[in-house]
C-alpha cells in the first residue's frame, strides 16, 4: 500500500512527489491524466508556439459564454502531461510582492510573506546566485534569456519614454517597470517542474508515476479518505492509501474531482446523482482570472518571429547547444505598470511584449509582420465559479470566469486603462523605425466607448486561473491554513485553486512555492 497519493503531476503534485518521497521509508503514487513529456516541442522554449494546437497535452477547455465579452466563450489551456502548465506556459518567473502574500494571511494565517519567501528561495536556483530575497541552488532553474529579438529591448525603451523605468529583476525589492524576464530554463531548455523535481525523483524506489491515470473519484471510510479510483490503458482501478490523497489538479480539475468525489454543494450533487460525503458551497467558487487585452501592430521591418525559419531555428536548437531563436519563451520582455487607478502603490497592470504577432493565442495566423503588446488588469474583483456538467470524471466541467461581473464595473475600467498605456507605448519614438499600419484596434484615434467594444470583442485569458478550492480559517473555505478540507480528514488541496487572491503576476513560481510549504506542513503532521 502507498501512505500517499497524489493526483495530478503538475507544477505542484511534481514538487510533492519530489519532496514526500526523500522520505525512502514513504511509499508514493503520482497519478497523472495525461502523457510523459517526451516531446521536443516541451523542452524547446520557442516550441510552445507549436504546443498550442496540440491537444495531447492540453486539457483544451473553454469558457462558458461570457456576457460581458459578447458572449464569447473563452479558450482555456491548461497542462496535461507531466509538469502540467508549467510544460507549456511561457516560463516567466514572477512571485508577486509581498502585500499579496500578507493579504492572504488576513485570512489564511501563517501565508504572509515572510512565511513564504523562505519556500521561494528553497525552490529557486537562479543563475545570478542567491540572496536575501533569491535562491541559488534551489531545483528550479531560473535564468536570464539566452536569446532576445531586438524589438524587446525597443519596447523596454518605449517604456521608459512612456514614463515606465527599466527594471533588470521583476522579483527584487522594486517590482514596477520594464525589462526582459527571468524565465524557468536550464542552460537554454525548458525547466519545467517535471524536470526541476520528477527527473530527479523518478529513480528512487519509492516512488511510483502512472501516466495515462484518470482519476474518477477519491474514496472514503466515512469521512476519511482512504483511497482513489482511477482508470488506465482501458481498465478501472482503485488504489488505497495509508497516510493521505493529496489534491493537485489544478484550478479546474481540483475542484471538479472533489464534486465528482462527494465533496461540494450538496444540491447541485444530489441532482447528478453523486452521493454527498460533505455539503460545501465554497467548491468551484471564488473562480479568478487574469484578463488580457492584447495590441497588435505590423512591424515595417522584417525582423519578428513570424517569418522565422523554422528548421534553421530547430538546427541552431537542437544541434548546436540551444542556442538561437529556440531558447526563446517569446513573451521576452514586459513589465509592471502602476495606473492612475490603483488603490494601492502596488502595480496593477502587467505586460508581456512578442515580437510577433498573436491573435486568438496564436491559433490565427496573420500574414506579414508585426508585434503585440499583452496587457492584464493584476487583480480582478470579478467573481467566476466552475460547475459540473455530469459525474463522470471524462466530461469537462462548466467554466463560468464572469469576467467584468463586478458591480462598481472597476475592473471594465482598468481594462480601458491597459488597452490605453498599451497604445502610448506603441506610440513611442522609439518605434519609429517599426512602426506599420495598427491590426488591433484597427485605428489609434478610437474613442472610449469604441476601446471598450474592442475589449469585449478581443480580451482573453492569460492563463492564470486560481481561487477554486479558497484557503482560509473560515469555515465557508474549502481548505483551512494547513490545506487539509474540511469536513474529511486525509485529505489536501495543493495548487493554485487554494489562492484566496491571485497575486499581481504570473502565477506558476506561487503554485511550486505553496507546494513546497505544503510537504513541510504534511511531514508536520
Amino acid at each position: 500500500m502507498f501512505d500517499y497519493i497524489i493526483i495530478g503531476a503538475g507544477s505542484a503534485g511534481c514538487v510533492l512527489a519530489n519532496r514526500l518521497s526523500e522520505d525512502p521509508n514513504v511509499k508514493v503514487l503520482l497519478l497523472e491524466a495525461g502523457p510523459r513529456d517526451w516531446h521536443p516541442f516541451i523542452h524547446m522554449p520557442a516550441g510552445l508556439a507549436k504546443l498550442v494546437n496540440r491537444k495531447g497535452v492540453n486539457w483544451d477547455y473553454d469558457t462558458a459564454p461570457e456576457p460581458q465579452l459578447d458572449n464569447r466563450t473563452l479558450w482555456w489551456p491548461r497542462g496535461k502531461v507531466l509538469g502540467g502548465s508549467s510544460s507549456i506556459n511561457a516560463m516567466c518567473y514572477i512571485r508577486g510582492v509581498p502585500r499579496d502574500y500578507d493579504d492572504w494571511a488576513q485570512t489564511a494565517t501563517g501565508w504572509d510573506w515572510n512565511a513564504v519567501l523562505p519556500y521561494f528561495k528553497r525552490s529557486e536556483g537562479n543563475t545570478r546566485g542567491g540572496d536575501a530575497l533569491h535562491g541559488g541552488d534551489g531545483p528550479l532553474s531560473v535564468s536570464d534569456l539566452r536569446h532576445s529579438n531586438p524589438l524587446s529591448q525597443v519596447f523596454i525603451d518605449a517604456a521608459g519614454q512612456a514614463g515606465i523605468p527599466a527594471n533588470h529583476d521583476f522579483n527584487g525589492p522594486q517590482q514596477q517597470g520594464a525589462g526582459l524576464y527571468q524565465v524557468t530554463q536550464r542552460d537554454g531548455a525548458r525547466c519545467s517542474s517535471a524536470v526541476a523535481y520528477l527527473d530527479p525523483a523518478k529513480p528512487r524506489p519509492n516512488l511510483t508515476v502512472h501516466t495515462g491515470a484518470l482519476v474518477s473519484r477519491i474514496t472514503f471510510d466515512g469521512r476519511r479518505a482512504n483511497g482513489v479510483t482511477y482508470s488506465m490503458l482501458g481498465k478501472a482501478f482503485h488504489q488505497p492509501a495509508a497516510r493521505e490523497i493529496l489534491l493537485c489538479g489544478g484550478a479546474i480539475n481540483s475542484p471538479q474531482t472533489l464534486m465528482l468525489s462527494g465533496i461540494g454543494p450538496a444540491d447541485e450533487l444530489r441532482r447528478l446523482g453523486i452521493d454527498v460525503v460533505h455539503d460545501a458551497a465554497g467548491v468551484g467558487g471564488n473562480l479568478q482570472d487574469h484578463l488580457d487585452v492584447c495590441t497588435l501592430q505590423h512591424s515595417t521591418r522584417r525582423i519578428t518571429y513570424d517569418r522565422i525559419n523554422e528548421p534553421k531555428m530547430a538546427f541552431d536548437y537542437f544541434l548546436r547547444g540551444h542556442k538561437g531563436a529556440g531558447s526563446s519563451n517569446l513573451a521576452e520582455a514586459g513589465g509592471f505598470f502602476r495606473s492612475p487607478l490603483a488603490p494601492d502603490e502596488r502595480a496593477d497592470i502587467q505586460f508581456h511584449f512578442v515580437p510577433a504577432m498573436l491573435d486568438d493565442h496564436g491559433r490565427n495566423r496573420l500574414s506579414g509582420d508585426g508585434y503585440t503588446l499583452h496587457a492584464c488588469f493584476l487583480r480582478p474583483r470579478s467573481r467566476g465559479r466552475l460547475t459540473l456538467a455530469s459525474n463522470r470524471a471524462s466530461d469537462k466541467p462548466r467554466i463560468q470566469a464572469n469576467y467584468l461581473s463586478d458591480a462598481e464595473g472597476f475592473d471594465l475600467k482598468m481594462m480601458l486603462e491597459c488597452a490605453k498605456i498599451s497604445r502610448s507605448i506603441f506610440a513611442q519614438r522609439a518605434f519609429d523605425p517599426y512602426r506599420g499600419a495598427p491590426i488591433f484596434p484597427k485605428r489609434n484615434d478610437l474613442s472610449d466607448a469604441e476601446l471598450i467594444e474592442f475589449i469585449r470583442a478581443k480580451a482573453e485569458s492569460v492563463y492564470h486561473p486560481v481561487g477554486t478550492c479558497r484557503m482560509g480559517d473560515d469555515e465557508a473555505s474549502v481548505v483551512d491554513a494547513s490545506l487539509r478540507v474540511r469536513g474529511v480528514d486525509g485529505l489536501r488541496v495543493v495548487d493554485a485553486s487554494v489562492m484566496p487572491s491571485l497575486i499581481g503576476g504570473n502565477t506558476n513560481a506561487p503554485t511550486i512555492m505553496i507546494a513546497e510549504r505544503a510537504a513541510d506542513l504534511i511531514n508536520a503532521g
